[in-house]
């Protein structure tokens, strides 16, 4: 989508990512939950979301940047320390709420995440480059 306007383009791109991690931001400020009560199935599903959620955080800082006169590789690392940061920061923010923990193994799976989506976003930039 070609938009002409520069804060309509600054929005149709920036938005999405900060949407994304204000979303991201609320879920994890609030009280954990257990969807099967069994440990093992709560845990795969919650860091499956992990996963998830940090790879379209990456692909939405990634779609942003893709903006910038960054060249593509400078846009790649970028979208990654970004997305690695504000996971780092969620789990920072989580010791602070009372029936969270914050935890080093959760910024791994979240860069699991982000990792998985670069591969994805790399392997196939052309059909990328037509979403953006």
């Amino acid at each position: 989508m070609a938009v002409k306007h520069p804060l309509l383009r600054f929005l149709y791109y920036w938005l999405p990512p900060f949407l994304w991690m204000a979303l991201i931001f609320y879920l994890s400020s609030r009280k954990s939950i257990g969807i099967t009560h069994a440990y093992l199935y709560d845990f795969v599903i919650f860091k499956s979301l992990h996963v998830i959620e940090y790879a379209v955080l990456f692909f939405f800082i990634f779609r942003a940047l893709h903006t910038t006169k960054f060249s593509l590789s400078h846009q790649f690392i970028l979208a990654i320390v970004c997305s690695v940061l504000f996971a780092t920061s969620d789990e920072i923010h989580q010791l602070f709420i009372s029936s969270r923990q914050g935890k080093v193994r959760d910024i791994l799976i979240d860069t699991a995440g982000i990792l998985i989506m670069y591969i994805i976003t790399k392997k196939n930039l052309k059909f990328v480059k037509r979403l953006i």
